[in-house]
């Protein structure tokens, strides 16, 4: 399975706060499959009370990220869903890029997705 990985689900693991039950699978899932929306990227290092050596960690750390970028394709899904669904524009542009390249998007937001239907979605807090 190939994941896209939600920003919340990043911080929770840069501040050491993913369920225990989840860490490992989370740990080969970034070995493997470690895939983030620009936007998560935007979002992780646009956070305006990063101090200089958070950013640094952060930055370090996403750079082993494959970073998929808005691309056409990914634009005219993005505007589709948010025609059919009314959700936020980054919520959009993750779910687009998931559908486009066939992620299963990793969030603890659950419910800003559960109407997309066709979005595969894990909780790590609902994982066991």
């Amino acid at each position: 399975m190939n994941y896209c990985i939600d920003t919340n689900i990043l911080i929770y693991f840069l501040n050491k706060s993913l369920p225990s039950s989840f860490h490992n699978k989370f740990l080969h899932i970034l070995e493997e499959s470690f895939n983030v929306s620009v936007i998560s990227k935007i979002e992780l290092l646009g956070f305006p009370k990063l101090d200089t050596t958070s950013f640094e960690t952060i930055k370090k750390f996403i750079k082993n990220a494959k970073i998929y970028h808005l691309n056409e394709l990914i634009a005219d899904k993005t505007i589709n869903l948010r025609r059919e669904y009314n959700i936020k524009l980054a919520d959009a542009i993750i779910a687009a890029t998931c559908l486009i390249y066939n992620f299963e998007l990793i969030t603890r937001n659950s419910d800003d997705f559960k109407e997309i239907k066709s979005l595969k979605l894990l909780n790590p807090y609902e994982y066991l």
